[in-house]
């Protein structure tokens, strides 16, 4: 276009300079030839415009290859700006999918996990943390650890150490027979947030677990040496019967006189002697035989009738008050349920009991201002069995009954040790760890001697 412009200018240019525009175009007899002006004046045009159609289609053609570029440009830029777009969602999408993945993790944990930072706010509740706890995430972000989950059994002190040395520290929690926990708190590492992690683990089944397994050794062997010693009782025992029977038969067989009535006696205490000495023997084959790895469903006042059956054939003294001869007086409730229990294991422990109810009462002797009376009361309350055996025998002192619950080898008073014979360490152990129960024991001169033991149904 600007070369047209150019040719146009520079006709009108050549046309001012001479002084007739139309001098080329006349005749010889000075007339203007209108046909040729016209045919000139068309071909111009005609190639002006030939020349401009050439200026426009090369333009039209430049301006093809650019829209052709262009679209090109377009289309990667496109195609590129799709890709990228396709990486940055897949990307999102990675990153959705692994903190799903990492907060499922987290709330699958059977731990408690809690995260706070620097001023010991929190920062991370795990889906157990809000179960143990009962407070959901969003109210706990942002609070005080202590604020957040007062029962927390950590100090200042042990956070900041962590804090302040990065060394991991583990610690345990445990209220003997109810709870164990395990607590783990590491530092943060590689963060540009610094924190702590705090990791408190429920071990209680595990404790509880290894606790029976190491009790059930402990009476694995309590029972092989009851029943090597058993045992070895009987060969003894056996003799002395022997003996006796062929003394016995030859007394009567020889008349001694006013002797014989007499040695006669003596052979019978020797032979009743004997007889409870079998009994005893017989007695830790029993608690040999009767161990068992699994709880059965028993009655509990059958189990208590066996134990004072038992305590009749064990307790005796030909000298002085026989169990026998002791009043027992049963209050038991009507229609008790029957618990799931060690049976053989409650047997013993109850014997235990009555036998500690026969010597007080037998330490009492002509002190005693009525009949030896054990009175035996069973019921139920709420959802728990309640035994007591009560008896008005030599009381126990406040040492004593401090005392009577220890292993031998325990002595909580300054004044003497409760003597070892009457201790019920055992049946204290059987009811409380075997058996989840609970037992106690009141004693004062007015109101005798009472064992308590409560023996859960559920």
């Amino acid at each position: 276009m600007k070369h047209i412009f150019t040719l146009v200018l520079l006709l009108s240019v050549s046309l001012r300079a001479n002084a007739d525009v139309f001098a080329v175009f006349r005749d010889a007899d000075g007339s203007t030839n209108w046909q040729y002006i016209a045919n000139t004046s068309a071909s111009l045009l005609i190639l002006i415009l030939l020349v401009v159609l050439f200026f426009l289609v090369r333009a039209n053609l430049r301006a093809g290859r650019s829209n052709r570029a262009l679209k090109e440009i377009k289309a990667t830029l496109e195609d590129r700006v799709d890709r990228r777009t396709q990486v940055l969602q897949e990307t999102a999408e990675q990153l959705r999918n692994r903190e799903a993945y990492i907060t499922s993790i987290v709330n699958s944990m059977p731990v408690m996990l809690i995260v706070v930072n620097e001023q010991l706010q929190v920062t991370q509740w795990n889906k157990t943390a809000e179960d143990i706890t009962g407070r959901p995430f969003a109210d706990v972000t942002g609070k005080n650890l202590w604020a957040a989950y007062p029962a927390i059994t950590l100090t200042d002190e042990q956070v900041d150490s962590v804090l302040s040395s990065g060394q991991t520290l583990r610690l345990k929690h445990t209220q003997r027979g109810q709870y164990s926990f395990d607590i783990t708190l590491y530092r943060l590492r590689d963060s540009d947030d610094t924190g702590i992690v705090i990791l408190i683990s429920d071990i209680t089944k595990q404790v509880n677990a290894e606790n029976k397994v190491a009790e059930r050794d402990k009476l694995s062997a309590l029972g092989e040496l009851a029943s090597a010693m058993a045992y070895d009782i009987s060969l003894p025992i056996n003799t002395i019967f022997q003996h006796v029977s062929d003394a016995r038969e030859k007394i009567e067989a020889t008349d001694l006189g006013p002797v014989q009535s007499l040695l006669l006696q003596e052979v019978e205490i020797v032979r009743q002697s004997a007889q409870q000495a079998t009994a005893i023997s017989q007695n830790l084959l029993d608690f040999a035989r009767s161990h068992s790895n699994s709880k059965q469903v028993a009655d509990i006042p059958a189990i208590m009738d066996q134990s004072i059956a038992q305590a009749s054939d064990l307790f005796t003294d030909s000298d002085g008050l026989a169990f026998r001869d002791v009043e027992i007086r049963r209050s038991y409730a009507d229609e008790l349920p029957p618990m799931s229990c060690f049976p053989a294991e409650l047997e013993q422990a109850f014997t235990r009991v009555l036998r500690s109810a026969y010597y007080a009462l037998k330490a009492k002797g002509p002190e005693a201002s009525s009949p030896p009376l054990i009175h035996v009361e069973i019921g139920q309350f709420f959802d728990s069995l309640w035994i007591k055996v009560l008896h008005k025998g030599k009381p126990l002192s406040a040492s004593e009954q401090l005392d009577i619950f220890e292993p031998f080898f325990v002595s909580t008073s300054d004044t003497g040790a409760y003597p070892v014979e009457h201790r019920l360490s055992y049946p204290y152990f059987i009811i409380t760890e075997h058996h989840r129960g609970h037992m106690s024991v009141t004693s004062d001169d007015q109101f005798g001697t009472c064992f308590n033991i409560q023996l859960s149904l559920v």
